[in-house]
């Protein structure tokens, strides 16, 4: 059988962090009906799964206009739902056991950006072609702990510190609540002043220096980010960029950040 797009285990979870719905309308007024929200979250998954335009949506699906669920998507970000979203399943998970605080790795890929994007830069590897990207932390199994999005010709190096500094579930003054006893990157990340940055936070730092010969080993546990990579750019939404503002390049950044931590709870049964 097919599976849903938005099954319940995932949907008892989105449903409490969306903002109520507006007061009913005059009932001599009703004008037109509101757009049920699990209806405009099944088809905001839909978008980002297929990376379909909101106008291309079809009218099978019973959802109206495809920008009464843009809109939808835009509001919910405004009140912060996916990334308290992402921190509720990263929480889940932690007090589960399923975060492999060992070791964590960090990675970044390049997703081509169309149409006057914000936030966008000249991707110095393809030609100057406009792009973002995209940055992950990861732990010792792939759980996404933290994210960004940054110009395509921003150093990698420049995200190490903000995403270990707001990785996996955070306390109410947004400091996380573990850090990782190691931190593994590629030659990317070559940086004495990040290392001794990472050794004040008590982080073992794992990072390869540049121009030395390949074969260092380092790489049989960083693939676990680039497994992660590859997962999130199974969103097709998030592998080209058509989204013109930042917020929304975020909402799916975030979206697809926390249905891959889903992933670990369905495949350990903490659903």
């Amino acid at each position: 059988m097919a599976k849903p797009l938005l099954p319940d285990a995932l949907w008892d979870r989105i449903k409490p962090l969306l903002p109520p719905p507006p007061k009913p309308k005059r009932p001599d007024r009703p004008g037109r009906h509101r757009l049920d929200d699990r209806m405009a979250m099944t088809v905001i998954l839909f978008v980002l799964k297929t990376g379909i335009n909101w106008e291309d949506l079809p009218a099978e699906m019973g959802c109206g206009s495809g920008m009464t669920c843009w809109r939808r998507l835009r509001d919910w970000n405004e009140t912060g739902v996916w990334p308290r979203l992402h921190q509720v399943l990263l929480t889940r998970l932690d007090n589960a056991h399923l975060i492999n605080w060992t070791r964590a790795s960090i990675d970044s890929t390049f997703a081509r950006a169309f149409g006057g994007v914000e936030g966008s830069g000249k991707n110095p590897t393809d030609r100057g072609r406009p792009g973002v990207k995209q940055h992950i932390l990861v732990d010792a199994n792939g759980v996404p702990l933290a994210g960004d999005i940054t110009p395509a010709n921003v150093p990698e190096v420049k995200e190490l510190l903000p995403l270990v500094d707001s990785c996996g579930p955070q306390d109410e003054a947004g400091e996380p609540l573990h850090r990782p006893a190691k931190q593994y990157g590629d030659r990317a990340y070559d940086s004495e002043p990040h290392r001794e940055q990472l050794r004040q936070r008590h982080i073992e730092p794992k990072l390869p220096k540049r121009n030395s010969e390949h074969g260092s080993g380092l790489g049989i546990f960083r693939w676990v980010a680039e497994r992660t990579l590859s997962w999130l750019h199974g969103f097709r939404k998030l592998r080209f960029v058509t989204e013109k503002t930042q917020e929304m390049q975020f909402a799916f950044f975030n979206l697809g950040l926390a249905l891959i931590c889903l992933r670990f709870l369905e495949q350990n049964s903490f659903c």
